[in-house]
């Protein structure tokens, strides 16, 4: 088994090994991987934060020895906690990483990073705090950072910053935690989850107080959450069905 990681502010990932295929999620600045397969250019590999599989270039990360990989698998994280912040490289180039990136191999990869840390597990009250670090962020199918995130992107981050693991899709995240009988019965920092016609869930946000949800539905936004689902208060009408709401922590 050979392991690798991400050198780089931002790396996609894809469902397969092309640059024109479908991104599926994104590695961050310092998250590492297996690498399960090598084909040509590309890799398939496995993060160690989620296990999220897919492809990504061989130009876009650096390999590391078993025993580095595991050493960052026992370790606490240490996590960029500002919108953007920079790393030096050895060269002396300023590079840019997003909220959320890793910094636990930062030393073995001879950078030098310059930003605030956050690390350890915060308390709930502290999720929609992090939440509205996002605000405004546009929409990107597959996409995990201020510049661009989707739903369970964002939630996935949200519960990163704060030292809790959830899975990287909203159906997988759904699968975790207990389910609520009522709205009435969640806190800030629980997850709702909505579905499709089809009865696929697809959607997922973070709720706040008074009958408030922090979502991604174009930019990350605020709007109303009832026994129906989400109201959209710009179009004045509800726009995603409400399945269920989970407390994760």
């Amino acid at each position: 088994m050979q392991y690798g990681i991400c050198h780089l502010s931002i790396a996609p990932i894809r469902i397969s090994p092309s640059h024109q295929s479908e991104m599926v999620s994104q590695v961050l600045y310092g998250e590492h991987f297996k690498i399960l397969e090598e084909r040509g250019k590309w890799s398939r590999i496995r993060l160690a934060f989620d296990e999220s599989e897919a492809w990504i270039s061989n130009k876009q990360y650096l390999k590391i020895e078993e025993e580095e990989y595991h050493s960052l698998l026992g370790q606490d994280q240490s996590l960029s906690a500002d919108l953007l912040s920079y790393v030096v490289n050895k060269q002396g180039h300023l590079m840019a990483v997003p909220l959320g990136s890793s910094l636990n191999f930062v030393q073995k990869l001879q950078h030098r990073f310059e930003g605030e840390i956050s690390s350890g597990i915060s308390n709930k009250e502290k999720l929609v705090h992090s939440a509205l670090l996002y605000l405004n962020c546009p929409y990107c199918w597959g996409g995990k950072s201020p510049l661009g995130i989707d739903a369970s992107g964002f939630t996935q981050m949200v519960y990163k910053l704060n030292g809790h693991r959830i899975k990287r899709n909203s159906e997988d995240q759904a699968r975790q935690g207990l389910a609520l009988s009522f709205i009435e019965e969640s806190e800030p920092g629980d997850l709702a989850f909505f579905d499709n016609n089809e009865g696929i869930i697809d959607h997922v946000g973070i709720m706040m107080q008074d009958n408030y949800i922090i979502h991604v539905d174009g930019m990350v936004r605020i709007d109303r959450i009832d026994h129906s689902g989400i109201f959209n208060v710009d179009l004045k009408r509800h726009t995603h069905k409400l399945r269920v709401i989970k407390k994760i922590i």
